[in-house]
């Protein structure tokens, strides 16, 4: 087949996409097929992939800067999708994270240009990528999830957020923009006295986005569970080796370890897949996401999010688990693309 990877992008998760990017351009053409990478930043005139790649191998522990982000132009990612670059494709692999990869934009690009892609549609991806839209959702369908409030700048008063979170959430806290991914611009915050860990948490996570989440922090285990196709697959557990699952414990070697399947009783194992569909098709996701998960002393389960476009790099949660069940990665990549040509 023909397909185009997108790589880049302009998102703050801009440096995992181009992790995930490399792996997938690679184990597309371990299979047969003849790729080209793209980086909508480039817009129509693409440089050659190693330029793309900038010799990266792997992601390294820090994100782009607002200033960095603030200098790419999101007309050049309109006037990359309308370039002759996906002229003939049979379809685009979506290797991009966060705002204008996961969010629906460049997917309702695709779908005016009636370009196949990889993934959920418009619809599904804006309320995944909406976390409070998707906490809303799971709250319909009966999905258990921490309990939590939205801010604005203009409702984002220090003595009256703090009094908001005692009253609705309780310290500690979890404050996080609501539309950003990989631990972008989140932080815990404790009840401080000082009072300095509340405004820090908020300019971080204002400064990604104008919406922002405060949600209770649910002490215990972290869980995820992918799902491909009609398929939930093996729990994976994750255990930083200090601290929380931030972006650098994601993405720095030897901070982490995982275990798949994770040691749980089966009847909870079976539980957490059944609420990973549930939350998969609440949102009416397409071919693959991944789902996560708080798990509590008690065994109480609480979905926090679910991924649409999750990584595809070396520390990557879905390959992981799909390696358990005997997938390889080339394998889960053509898969993807089967399910997302239904």
């Amino acid at each position: 087949m023909k397909i185009i990877v997108l790589t880049g992008g302009n998102s703050a998760e801009r440096n995992v996409s181009l992790a995930s990017g490399r792996a997938i351009a690679k184990g597309l053409r371990d299979t047969g097929h003849s790729v080209k990478v793209v980086d909508p930043v480039f817009g129509s005139v693409q440089p050659d992939e190693d330029k793309i790649f900038g010799g990266r191998e792997t992601i390294g522990g820090e994100f782009p800067t607002v200033e960095e982000l603030n200098t790419f132009s999101s007309k050049k990612v309109l006037e990359c999708v309308m370039s002759s670059h996906f002229d003939n494709v049979d379809i685009v692999f979506l290797g991009l994270h966060g705002k204008f990869g996961e969010d629906g934009k460049i997917q309702s690009l695709l779908e005016m240009r009636d370009v196949k892609y990889t993934g959920s549609r418009v619809t599904s991806s804006a309320m995944a990528m909406d976390k409070d839209i998707t906490k809303i959702m799971f709250g319909h369908c009966g999905i258990p999830t921490a309990p939590w409030f939205m801010l604005n700048s203009a409702n984002s008063d220090l003595t009256k957020v703090d009094e908001s979170i005692k009253l609705k959430v309780g310290y500690p806290a979890v404050i996080k923009p609501n539309d950003e991914g990989s631990t972008v611009g989140l932080s815990i915050v404790q009840p401080d006295v000082e009072d300095v860990q509340l405004p820090d948490a908020l300019n971080n996570a204002f400064s990604y986005s104008d919406k922002v989440m405060v949600e209770q922090y649910i002490e215990g285990r972290e869980l995820t569970v992918a799902i491909l196709g009609d398929e939930a697959l093996p729990v994976v557990e994750i255990k930083p080796k200090e601290g929380f699952y931030d972006y650098v414990h994601k993405y720095t070697k030897g901070f982490t370890d995982y275990f798949c399947p994770a040691d749980l009783p089966e009847k909870l194992s079976k539980d957490l897949q059944d609420k990973s569909m549930a939350a998969h098709r609440a949102l009416n996701c397409k071919a693959y996401s991944r789902v996560d998960f708080r798990l509590n002393s008690k065994g109480e389960s609480y979905c926090l999010e679910v991924n649409t476009l999750p990584g595809m790099t070396e520390f990557s949660l879905v390959p992981k688990a799909a390696g358990a069940v005997g997938i390889s990665f080339p394998q889960l990549l053509n898969r993807i693309i089967e399910l997302s040509l239904k």
